[in-house]
């Protein structure tokens, strides 16, 4: 089992590769550094968000629950 802190440092570095992959990609499509930034930071508080919303939805839903 991770730690903690090994955990929080595996969700950072993943948010950064993230980040970094998303900027050049959209500094590819449109050739700038500041709208593949931008589309970089809208990408993750979009993902950030659904994810929040989608475990809500889910921690209402009992269906595969094991309840011991």
């Amino acid at each position: 089992m991770d730690s903690k802190t090994r955990l929080l440092t595996k969700a950072v570095t993943w948010q950064v590769a993230g980040l970094f992959s998303m900027s050049l990609i959209g500094y590819f499509f449109t050739g700038s550094v500041a709208a593949g930034g931008g589309i970089a930071i809208a990408g993750a508080v979009t993902g950030f968000v659904a994810y929040f919303v989608h475990e809500l939805v889910w921690s209402k839903i009992a269906w595969g629950v094991s309840r011991r």
